[in-house]
């Protein structure tokens, strides 16, 4: 058969229209291209003139026509490589079978060469490899680099703390402190050995093997960095020791703490451990503006560090925890939650902590840890010469101020360097410190009377104006006595929150009697200070729905008014809410509270200004007359709200601060509307009469509209009198409260006999006090008169009555009920206000406060007839040294 009758091989490459080419030149012959050009199986054969084929020579047989036919179709792969098989078609990857030449090789490959698709993206491992280890080795680079380039740092040079300079509201300096250098350096020889395992075992127990740093430390240090907060200290001792070395440079930053990382790892390699060691403790913030172990001992022990015992050693390494939280003098200046008696729970706590791990580490014989089981005694703080008299109490107020509302820090206080420019009025201060002192001179006399012993005043002056504090009397000295007395005491504040019932029966009204549902309760009545209330003495108190009331053991509660006399006309005594302010009813305003809801009792006292969280016993009646206990500075706050027309201002003592690169904190006086300038205006026109004709006429300053309210709580523990004019208001505080430490039962004391008087009122002392300053205060200021008052609300009860006037027969004296006493201890915090403060609740004390003289007595029967054993707490003890900053 001729070979021109056999099918050619198909063409391997080129395309299919090469292939259609190729087979038909080489089957009909008709389109014959040149040889070597149409790759047809012909072409690679020897050349016969006398054959079909022009010239072809015959084949050696089949093999090796075979192989003459794959030589063809390998030219015409070439042949067809210029256009990719399609005519006109471009070469590339992906396109047809055809294959680029590959360029001139790249230094990196990518996207890479010869792939296809999402591989042309994904690098080699090769490439992968180079750019880590280029990266690793950069790193390393850098780390060489950064660490050639830090020292060593001295201990000695964290010593020259800059002062922070307080100046008064004139912009005259006040005093410069907090940068002393209250430290000595001592050598490791001079340190107790117990004092370096404590820490050690508190610490850093690997210290003496580790590198100096904690990895997992530094990557928390740097979470919380990310998440905006504090980096924390080292994680190792020698970490702390660095970060308190570094004392100039405090600043949360990344670069920072880089810094500190690179200094910690040379440290940790360069310098003996016993040398950190010694940093460490010569460095280290003890509390009480004590750096060093030295100024520690002497601070809390008053002896060399040397003489230090174990438990001792153990509880100044508690310290380093953070004196704030731990010293058992307290801190409520800074945070109200450091209360002395929490501070030692939590001081005793970590000691006992530390001497089991000294025992455990074998750095302590069990035997000698045994001896150790209370708190060592530790002598009060004393401070610095220059905080004597009201100073101390105005630099711990204005430094409370900036911890607890700005975004300066306590270590950048300490570092130094700050002008502070506080509010407080050198002239005020001064001259209410000298009133304060006059009166106690002349008055209160310990060596002769008993009942004068631990003698407590309190004061605080507000502009009602901005709320700026312009004064405050926080005791004799600050020195001496370190509770400020301005802040929170826990003294209850009596009958000196009854202006806050009325404003609250003024902007809700009081709920519809006929109904019990909550719709009706929602319809109410203004009140109008014309309406009639009981002033008749141990009135059975009724809910806003007319049912007596009644505690949970189902017994009701008689109100017993001051001196246990009605006021009134008989029979049903009924008395207007002027009257009834003016001499200080509590029964008309016990049920008035109620009538209102004491719910709505506690809004008007927080919208004015008072804390929350010094708002005692909110749904027992006996809320209403004070048995709460918020700071005078508050008090004074909220009374300049009436003063303000209902415009509510807090308290604040700091204007501004400056540091080297500026202004770094201004305030902004934010104004809320408490009540409308109606209700105010209208609570501040009651007032006026309490001091015009009422118990508060010691106050009356001639000339000048004054409004005020006198309180005096249930066993006369506590005396107030809070007073305003249109551009000062001011708050004093009378009450004698045992603070000597080594009395575990501290408490509020009654006043009968003190000063010589028989009872202590808020008409007596508080208001002379607050006569004489503010006859001074406001010397050379104009004669302003309060807002004229528009009517407001309706007259409840409404019927003739005639002027009161007291019983007779009801002036004998209440016994107090036998009932347990249950006295709050210093620091104990209040009961939250949705606590419920029954007569039988261990959470607060129902009976005190509020009485303004007489004590309140949850009794049944007739309601003339002497009170009868109750089961009802009476103590008034308080909340000696709780709550803090403006409490």
């Amino acid at each position: 058969m001729s070979e021109h009758r056999r099918k050619p091989p198909q063409p391997q490459e080129g395309g299919r229209a090469a292939a259609r080419r190729g087979q038909s030149g080489s089957s009909s012959g008709r389109r014959a291209a040149p040889r070597g050009a149409t790759g047809s199986p012909s072409d690679s054969y020897g050349s016969d003139p006398h054959g079909p084929g022009g010239g072809q020579q015959p084949y050696g047989g089949r093999a090796e026509a075979r192989r003459a036919a794959q030589r063809g179709a390998g030219g015409r792969r070439r042949a067809a490589e210029p256009t990719g098989g399609r005519r006109g078609a471009p070469v590339g990857p992906g396109r047809g079978r055809g294959r680029q030449t590959p360029p001139k090789k790249r230094f990196i490959d990518y996207p890479r060469w010869g792939k296809d698709g999402y591989r042309r993206w994904v690098p080699s491992w090769k490439l992968v490899s180079a750019l880590f280890l280029g990266f690793f080795g950069s790193l390393l680079a850098a780390a060489g680099i950064a660490y050639a380039m830090v020292g060593v740092p001295k201990v000695a040079d964290t010593a020259t703390a800059q002062n922070n300079v307080y100046y008064w509201a004139d912009e005259s300096q006040m005093v410069a402190t907090g940068g002393e250098t209250n430290r000595q350096i001592v050598d490791l020889s001079q340190i107790p050995e117990a004092m370096r395992w404590a820490v050690i075992s508190q610490e850093n127990k690997t210290f003496y093997t580790d590198s100096g740093i904690d990895p997992k430390g530094i990557a928390r240090a740097f979470y919380n960095m990310a998440r905006g907060g504090q980096t924390q200290g080292g994680s190792t001792i020698t970490q702390q020791y660095v970060k308190n070395a570094m004392l100039a440079d405090q600043s949360q930053t990344i670069s920072r703490k880089v810094k500190e990382i690179f200094v910690s790892i040379k440290v940790g390699a360069e310098v003996d451990k016993n040398e950190i060691m010694a940093g460490y403790l010569n460095s280290a913030y003890y509390g009480r503006n004590a750096y060093g172990i030295q100024a520690a001992a002497r601070a809390y022990f008053n002896k060399d560090a040397i003489k230090l015992n174990e438990g001792e050693c153990a509880f100044l390494a508690a310290m380093l925890k953070g004196a704030t939280y731990y010293d058992p003098a307290g801190a409520q200046s800074i945070d109200p939650a450091a209360t002395p008696d929490a501070n030692k729970k939590r001081a005793l706590t970590q000691m006992q902590d530390t001497l089991d791990k000294m025992v455990e580490y074998e750095h302590l014989d069990a035997a000698v840890r045994a001896k150790y089981t209370t708190l060592p005694k530790v002598q009060n703080p004393r401070s610095n010469t220059r905080l004597s008299g009201q100073i101390g109490y105005l630099v711990d107020l204005a430094n409370a101020y900036l911890l607890n509302n700005t975004d300066i820090t306590e270590t950048r206080l300490r570092q130094g360097g700050l002008s502070i420019y506080t509010t407080f009025d050198k002239k005020k201060v001064e001259k209410l410190e000298k009133v304060v002192a006059d009166v106690r001179k002349k008055n209160i006399k310990p060596d002769e009377r008993p009942e004068d012993t631990h003698v407590q005043f309190g004061a605080a002056s507000v502009d009602p104006a901005t709320g700026a504090i312009r004064a405050i009397y926080g005791g004799e000295d600050a020195t001496k006595h370190f509770t400020d007395n301005a802040d929170q005491t826990g003294a209850q504040v009596g009958s000196t929150f009854k202006p806050f019932v009325l404003a609250a029966a003024m902007s809700w009204g009081v709920r519809d009697p006929d109904g019990g549902s909550s719709q009706a309760q929602d319809e109410r009545t203004i009140v109008s200070p014309k309406s009639l209330y009981s002033g008749k003495n141990k009135l059975k108190i009724k809910n806003y729905d007319g049912t007596i009331w009644k505690n949970e053991e189902g017994k009701e509660w008689l109100q017993p008014n001051d001196g246990n006399v009605s006021l009134g006309s008989p029979p049903k005594y009924k008395i207007d809410l002027r009257e009834a302010m003016r001499e200080s009813v509590n029964s008309a305003f016990v049920q008035l509270g109620m009538d209102v809801g004491l719910d709505k009792v506690k809004d008007a006292a927080v919208a004015a200004g008072l804390r929350e969280d010094s708002l005692t016993g909110t749904s027992f009646p006996a809320f209403s007359i004070g048995i709460s206990d918020p700071s005078a500075i508050r008090m004074a706050g909220a009374y300049a709200t009436f003063a303000a027309s209902g415009k509510q201002r807090d308290p604040y003592s700091v204007d501004r601060v400056k540091s080297e690169t500026g202004v770094i904190y201004a305030h902004k006086t934010a104004t809320k509307e408490a009540f409308t300038a109606k209700v105010a205006d209208n609570v501040t026109d009651v007032l006026k009469t309490v001091v015009d004709r009422g118990t508060g006429t010691t106050a009356r300053l001639p000339g000048r509209d004054v409004a005020g309210k006198t309180g005096t709580t249930d066993e006369n523990r506590s005396a107030w009198f809070v007073g305003y004019t249109p551009q000062l208001s001011t708050a004093v505080s009378m009450f004698r409260y045992d603070d000597d430490e080594s009395n575990k039962d501290r408490k509020f004391l009654s006043m009968f006999g003190t000063g010589g008087q028989k009872k202590i009122h808020g008409a007596s002392f508080p208001a002379q006090i607050w006569h004489d300053y503010m006859a001074e205060a406001l010397e050379g200021t104009p004669k302003k008169s309060f807002p004229t008052p528009e009517p407001i609300g309706e007259v409840l009860n409404e019927e003739p009555e005639p002027s009161p006037s007291p019983s007779p027969i009801e002036s004998e004296e209440a016994s107090p009920s036998p009932s347990p006493s249950l006295s709050r201890r210093p620091g104990k915090p209040s009961p939250s206000p949705s606590d419920t403060c029954s007569g039988f609740s261990w959470k607060c004390d129902p009976s005190i406060g509020g009485t303004d003289g007489g004590p309140t007595d949850g009794t049944t029967g007739d309601p003339t007839a002497d009170p009868s054993p109750s089961d009802s707490p009476t103590d008034g003890g308080g909340r000696p040294g709780g709550g803090g900053i403006f409490g």
